[in-house]
């Protein structure tokens, strides 16, 4: 039985928002923890540990997001862990996160220029002194518009959790429009909560790198 789109179906879509947040920050922040180790191995001196990082880096980035939280959710289970859907859609996204995020921090830090290293390593600092006092303060400030800017791809990421049975914003619109039979009216009310969700963070994003831009843009000094 088609049953009417009414406040009740709003309300549902709009509970389903904060699942969509919840994994979003949840896939942003481990796969910031797991990325900032990927990203150091990533530029290490060793070339086994840098061979490692690119291998994870490229099987992440080479694979598509949807693939890799089938190879969670059903891999999962049929090593006997028995994963839910929430579970292994946390994973697969931090996993996938992580390999971006990598390579964003790890551009940054080698944009720092040589000369820090040498004076870090002038003053007597090991390796991870030299990132932690010295390259990491300094690459964070450029970090910041790249990593604000994915965090909005992680957000739409999401929606393919609804493929594993998650009940995010994508899932819940498929739920309502089976009961209600409005795909327009619910897809158009899911398209604009994701770009309120979406938006801010891009324009957070441009006003960072703008920022930036002034910030280290050279002053011309105009002699009379």
């Amino acid at each position: 039985m088609i049953r009417e789109f009414t406040s009740y179906e709003l309300w549902f879509l709009l509970q389903a928002v904060r699942w969509t947040v919840l994994l979003a920050v949840i896939a942003f922040v481990g796969g910031g923890f797991v990325g900032l180790g990927v990203a150091i191995l990533r530029i290490a001196r060793a070339g086994p540990w840098r061979a490692v990082a690119i291998v994870y880096i490229r099987a992440f980035q080479g694979t598509p997001l949807l693939m890799q939280l089938y190879l969670v959710y059903f891999g999962s289970n049929l090593l006997g862990v028995g994963t839910d859907a929430w579970t292994a859609a946390a994973l697969g996204l931090t996993f996938y996160s992580s390999a971006f995020l990598a390579e964003i921090w790890r551009g940054c830090m080698q944009a720092i220029p040589r000369t820090q290293w040498e004076g870090a390593r002038a003053l007597a600092f090991g390796r991870m002194l030299q990132l932690r006092l010295v390259i990491l303060p300094q690459a964070l400030r450029i970090a910041i518009p790249p990593t604000v800017g994915f965090l909005v791809q992680i957000l739409k990421g999401t929606s393919l959790a609804s493929i594993i049975g998650f009940t995010e914003l994508t899932r819940a619109a498929q739920i309502v429009n089976n009961a209600t039979f409005r795909p327009f009216t619910v897809y158009a009310i899911v398209t604009l909560l994701y770009f309120t969700l979406c938006w801010p963070l891009s324009l957070l994003s441009q006003h960072m790198e703008r920022q930036l831009n002034r910030q280290h843009m050279p002053t011309v000094k105009v002699q009379a």
